[in-house]
């Protein structure tokens, strides 16, 4: 073969090799989407870019591109707009209330969700095992047996408020896991209804006069309405209970709660196997199962709330 075909053939190879390392190494364009900028998701986002700089995503290698909803519908469904016209690479999603109208309307990009309570319920995922589709994550699903069983530990409770709103997927999910398992803690679950936040201040005081308990459910109207529910709730003597951290923080008695650090560590390794070639439907959706009991230290003092030493014990974390 003659010289000249030699150094063809190379110039082709290098070529191919040079195209394919490019390929590879080529800087990163990730989008972000809160919901809101509640501290379960700023967290789980922090968690998630450590996750990426640690497998050799850092600040040299990714572009970050972030937009939050505020908690508001219409804002966040022009922020999927945004992001459909946009060459992601990959998304990254914060909360049930952004990953739904994300993937329904994104299909031809990988999506990470994580702060999801139950994605195959919500109708984000076809299974646990696999999501059928482009996206996969990480779950804070916390089993509402854990919920009972500390609830118990902390007071004889026989009825039980659940506030929630219609329409929020994450918020009628809790009402029913309650609901199941009212037999076999003999608990009476009481569902409010909850529209508008007027009603908050309307049907609470009735409500707090016949129930020991009252569970805040992942809703964004009873959410924003946090601490009216927590001081109606302390001065009626009545516990307040969840399974979201930052509501704890914000007032309410206690929780069993998720780890949001934990759970964006999750979903940052699976980003990881997609930037590196895998498919979202080949990665299984997992749940941050180290939960944490928060309570609320000044919440107890205000309400004069008697606290056992059994579930003193069980305490992971306080707010002082």
């Amino acid at each position: 073969m003659r010289a000249t075909n030699y150094v063809a053939i190379l110039g082709v190879v290098f070529s191919l090799i040079g195209l394919f390392f490019g390929e590879a190494w080529a800087e990163k364009k990730i989008g972000i989407f809160m919901f809101s900028e509640e501290n379960r998701y700023v967290e789980a986002t922090i968690a998630f870019k450590e996750r990426l700089a640690e497998a050799g995503f850092g600040k040299n290698d990714v572009t970050y591109f972030a937009e939050n909803a505020g908690g508001n519908k219409a804002k966040a469904a022009e922020i999927v707009k945004k992001f459909a016209a946009e060459k992601f690479d990959l998304i990254l999603s914060l909360g049930t209330s952004a990953t739904r109208p994300l993937c329904r309307e994104i299909t031809d990009v990988p999506i990470v969700f994580s702060i999801v309570y139950d994605p195959v319920d919500a109708g984000i995922a076809t299974s646990w095992e696999s999501s059928g589709n482009n996206t996969t994550g990480s779950s804070t699903l916390v089993p509402m047996s854990k919920l009972y069983e500390m609830l118990m530990k902390f007071a004889p409770v026989e009825r039980l408020a659940v506030l929630y709103t219609s329409g929020e997927k994450n918020s009628e999910t809790q009402v029913h896991d309650l609901q199941k398992l009212e037999n076999t803690y003999k608990i009476k679950v009481i569902p409010v209804r909850l529209t508008k936040k007027e009603e908050i201040e309307q049907l609470l005081p009735d409500v707090l006069r016949s129930v020991d308990a009252v569970y805040i459910t992942g809703s964004n109207l009873v959410n924003s309405q946090i601490q009216s529910i927590v001081d109606m709730s302390a001065k009626a003597k009545v516990i307040t209970i969840t399974h979201l951290d930052d509501l704890v923080v914000k007032g309410v008695l206690f929780g069993v709660t998720a780890d949001s650090y934990a759970c964006g560590r999750i979903a940052g390794d699976k980003a990881v196997k997609i930037l590196k070639g895998a498919k979202p439907s080949d990665i299984p959706i997992e749940i941050a199962t180290n939960y944490i009991i928060l309570l609320n230290m000044n919440t107890a003092k205000k309400g004069s709330y008697a606290i056992p030493a059994e579930f003193m014990k069980r305490v992971t974390k306080t707010v002082e």
